[in-house]
């Protein structure tokens, strides 16, 4: 085998050794919509690491699971969404309350009607 030239390179055949041991281990199903996978559509079948840590592939495969492009990409913008907003975060999950009450002033309006009429 030769040695790898670039830090891709390196990386796209360490992808190549687990997604072919997760291939070979589980059903060609996404994990979490249950879409079937077979021969042309087979690329669209992607091997999550289910701890976001993709130096962890242990040879049972208990860190992976077979899930869609689709479902993958979700599961990803879940995880980086709970990062965002984990506790210590300078940014706060709440929206910013407003101070705009749109009925404030309705008491006195309909007060001002009755004393009219």
């Amino acid at each position: 085998m030769n040695a790898p030239k670039t830090t891709s390179e390196a990386q796209r055949r360490r992808e190549e050794g687990y997604r072919e041991k997760a291939l070979k281990m589980y059903p060609w199903v996404c994990g979490r919509c249950g879409r079937e996978f077979s021969g042309k559509n087979l690329s669209q079948l992607t091997v999550h690491h289910r701890d976001h840590n993709h130096d962890n592939n242990p040879e049972d495969g208990s860190n992976w699971e077979l899930l869609c492009l689709y479902c993958h990409d979700n599961e990803h913008s879940r995880y980086t969404d709970q990062q965002y907003f984990a506790e210590g975060s300078t940014a706060s999950p709440q929206a910013p309350k407003t101070t705009y009450k749109a009925f404030g002033n309705l008491a006195d309006l309909l007060k001002g009607k009755d004393g009219a009429g």
